[in-house]
């Protein structure tokens, strides 16, 4: 089986294989969210935009939307989503190739558990560069109760549109690492693959100490996209965090 770079050949069956219908669930929660703010919330920044899936939901509740993701497959099909109106941009975290400055900034399906310790820290730094003060920065991150889930179901098969596929992972708990290997056992299109991801499990004190240097307030850590206070239970966590005035 050919293996090749993460989010290449994947790009062409990640909305159908990896993603469930969950973004205009999540879209609706944000609007929510900002709708609390005076100052209005209309820019927003989406990184690791991956398909466009989140942006796309934005766009259609009325936000002016720029997007920016590692991956040159997942961004064209963005692109072929929201069409060439839309700001979308390649970029590798923590650099972040982007101009202006956002009323939001958004990350989420944990965007951000790639990223390394130090990286995640740069990445905050970068953030906070492109919002206003008193803006927003809402991301979800992988939890403890994630790793203790994966390491009990280590293996995930199945058929989706067409396509058979295998989807194992090896946590390494000392590291707080994830080896996730993705293979296309069998195609709706072309010749099978494999790809391989890594992640990591941040630590809720690194990630505390990682805003707070960036000149963040944590205003809340909730359970995947909800108002409910993310528990020992919870395998996705949503934090919510505000720029504090320079």
């Amino acid at each position: 089986m050919t293996q090749v770079e993460a989010y290449s050949r994947l790009a062409g069956v990640y909305d159908e294989i990896v993603v469930d219908p969950c973004h205009g669930r999540w879209a609706s929660f944000l609007h929510e969210l900002w709708s609390t703010d005076p100052d209005g919330v209309r820019s927003v920044l989406d990184i690791c935009c991956g398909t466009g899936l989140l942006a796309g939901e934005l766009i259609a509740r009325g936000y002016r939307v720029a997007g920016v993701d590692a991956a040159d497959a997942m961004l064209a099909r963005a692109r072929e989503r929201l069409g060439h109106e839309v700001t979308l941009g390649r970029t590798t975290l923590p650099a972040l190739a982007v101009e202006g400055v956002f009323d939001a900034v958004v990350c989420t399906f944990d965007g951000l558990n790639y990223l390394a310790p130090e990286a995640l820290r740069l990445t905050m730094a970068s953030v906070a560069l492109r919002l206003r003060p008193a803006g927003w920065l809402v991301f979800d991150l992988h939890t403890d109760a994630m790793i203790s889930f994966t390491i009990s179901h280590p293996d995930v098969a199945g058929t989706s549109a067409g396509n058979d596929f295998v989807i194992s992972s090896v946590v390494d708990p000392g590291t707080r690492t994830c080896d996730t290997t993705i293979e296309l056992t069998r195609p709706r299109d072309g010749l099978p693959f494999s790809e391989r991801h890594r992640q990591y499990f941040h630590s809720d004190a690194h990630v505390r100490a990682c805003l707070r240097d960036a000149g963040f307030a944590v205003t809340a850590v909730g359970d995947e996209y909800t108002h409910e206070p993310a528990g020992a239970a919870t395998l996705r966590a949503t934090w919510i965090a505000r720029r504090l005035p320079t």
